[in-house]
């Protein structure tokens, strides 16, 4: 800030000369020299008389050692040539502080104080909810993402998650800035909530990404889809993490029936005409709205981004509706850059526009590896496992890059010698088309009970891979698949460690997610490396504009008071 003593007396309040002289003292400035570089100046954090005028480069002096006894009334006509005030976000709140005397001339609006993002060449941090064994948070993490903390209840899944994010192994990806407040535990998201309120609301600002999906169950066409599954309700706690986070961007990953509403079958039986019900995306978009964000979601499928498998997801994404206001189309915007990012990765991962199951797995063949007794520590005896040989294809050593060349989670299933040469009748069989789920009239043949089984055709993507490992066959060889053959269909690298149980059953199904179903329920980490790629260019997109239009304003400003 510079005044020529020679125009301070010009000033209405004399009150201002005394301000500018307390000012310049505890900030040894010459007042008869005007400052060397004419972007040079002081911003005073918090004084009634900082007003934002241009961008410059600027020296920020805390108010505590400046003088603020006096309250300065500045007419229009008086302060233009006040100061030069230095701009950086937040900084115009100061604004609203100067009155004008002017007719007609309102002072600017108190902007509202929304947290911040990083500094430029700082990391986007993320926190993620429903975390399951950390596919999405992997998939973040390699897009260039650092993750703060991870919200898991189920304890197996959690055991994978910490394995690889939390524990400071030697892998590519950072490691979880994990909060001191909330212990490396599994938690419900609603557990956290109820118990670290005030926590939360300090990450406003260090949290700039919130991703998470919760179960799936109750929207899955694979399912009962069940409107009164309390799975269903858990998208409420997401949108109140959101609501207590406040970060600019979120990211929600589920299945396609989400989308779809569940029939309204108690107002038909009373034959009332309901209105068209709703889906839980719909109202997700609701509550999304009505808590600051701009949503959008739109069904994307895996095997255009390098996961070898056929598997449509419902991908939605919010933007901050303060930063969603820069982008041109709004949140549609992040769909068109996911799309630059899904184009850019394959590119960047040398990989084709698709990758066939053979070329994920061919070198897990029993064939090719052979076997030995199993060594995973987690697994009970008698069981066989691949003895690992290397890879055979450029998916395959993409897989194994960050590794030491080994890989867990490779027990081969114990089948009985007639289920071994059942499913080998129905590899040789040409009316069981590969590729495609196994009709009524051919389960019924070979007589399985399941409805839901279809075999991998070697050529083309894997089919959708589920929590259930029987639900998929192998395209060569009469067995199911392994957890690391379903990990590599999901796009998890060779170097990622899977723990807990190998599969449950029974009643213990719906308590426990062992290591096949924490693959079958994780985000493809390769459709979320993508999605991370799209919201870091989203949301620079969106500072940018913001950039933009601030330095308009502030053009307009030194207009309006010249």
């Amino acid at each position: 800030m510079w005044i020529p003593p020679s125009e301070a007396q010009s000033f209405s309040d004399a009150v201002f000369t005394d301000e500018f002289n307390d000012i310049s003292k505890a900030c040894s400035l010459n007042p008869n020299q005007p400052p060397s570089n004419p972007h040079d100046c002081v911003f005073l954090r918090g004084n009634t008389l900082s007003i934002t005028i241009a961008p410059s480069k600027h020296t920020e002096l805390p108010l505590v050692i400046m003088p603020s006894k006096y309250q300065a009334s500045v007419s229009k006509k008086d302060h233009h040539r006040a100061a030069c005030i230095g701009y950086s976000q937040g900084l115009r709140e100061t604004l609203p502080t100067l009155k004008t005397t002017v007719s007609g001339q309102e002072p600017m609006k108190k902007l509202e104080t929304l947290p911040p993002l990083p500094a430029h060449g700082q990391p986007l941090m993320f926190a993620d909810l429903f975390a399951g064994c950390g596919g999405l948070s992997l998939g973040l993490s390699l897009a260039g993402l650092n993750g703060v903390f991870a919200v898991e209840r189920d304890k197996m899944a959690f055991s994978t998650l910490s394995a690889n994010l939390l524990e400071g192994r030697d892998v590519p990806v950072p490691q979880f800035e994990w909060p001191d407040w909330l212990d490396r535990k599994a938690w419900g998201i609603d557990e956290i909530l109820e118990q670290h309120p005030l926590e939360l609301s300090k990450l406003q600002g260090k949290v700039h990404v919130l991703a998470g999906g919760p179960p799936c169950q109750g929207f899955s066409f694979a399912g009962k889809r069940l409107e009164s599954d309390p799975r269903n309700q858990l998208f409420e706690k997401y949108v109140e993490m959101v609501k207590a986070i406040q970060p600019a961007a979120i990211v929600l990953e589920n299945v396609p029936g989400m989308k779809v509403a569940h029939k309204a079958k108690f107002w038909k039986e009373l034959g009332i005409t309901q209105v068209k019900p709703q889906s839980y995306y719909d109202k997700l978009v609701e509550s999304l709205d009505r808590v600051g964000y701009q949503v959008l979601g739109r069904i994307v499928d895996s095997s255009l981004f390098g996961v070898p498998q056929k598997r449509p997801r419902l991908i939605v994404i919010g933007i901050r509706k303060d930063l969603a206001s820069h982008l041109r189309g709004g949140v549609t915007r992040a769909f068109e850059l996911l799309e630059e990012a899904r184009l850019k990765q394959l590119q960047e991962l040398g990989l084709p526009e698709t990758v066939s199951a053979s070329e994920a797995i061919s070198d897990l063949e029993i064939k090719y590896t052979g076997t030995r007794p199993c060594t995973d520590a987690s697994s009970r005896s008698g069981f066989q496992e691949l003895a690992y040989k290397g890879p055979r294809t450029p998916y395959q050593t993409l897989m194994q890059q960050g590794g030491d060349g080994s890989m867990d989670s490779v027990r081969l299933a114990k089948h009985k010698p007639e289920i071994s040469e059942r499913f080998m009748k129905i590899l040789q069989d040409p009316e069981c088309t590969k590729g495609n789920l196994m009709s009524l009239a051919q389960r019924e043949k070979y007589g399985l009970k399941k409805h839901r089984i279809c075999l991998m055709r070697a050529e083309n993507p894997a089919p959708t891979i589920t929590t259930l490992p029987d639900d998929v066959l192998h395209y060569s060889e009469p067995r199911i698949l392994t957890v690391r053959e379903s990990a590599r269909l999901q796009s998890f690298p060779d170097w990622f460690q899977f723990r807990g149980k190998f599969t449950t059953g029974g009643s213990r199904r719906t308590k426990e997610c062992p290591r096949y179903t924490q693959v079958g329920n994780a985000v493809p980490p390769y459709l979320a490396r993508a999605i991370g790629l799209a919201i870091r260019s989203v949301l620079e997109e969106a500072m940018a504009g913001v950039s933009q239009q601030t330095a308009n304003e502030v053009k307009q400003e030194i207009l309006a008071i010249a």
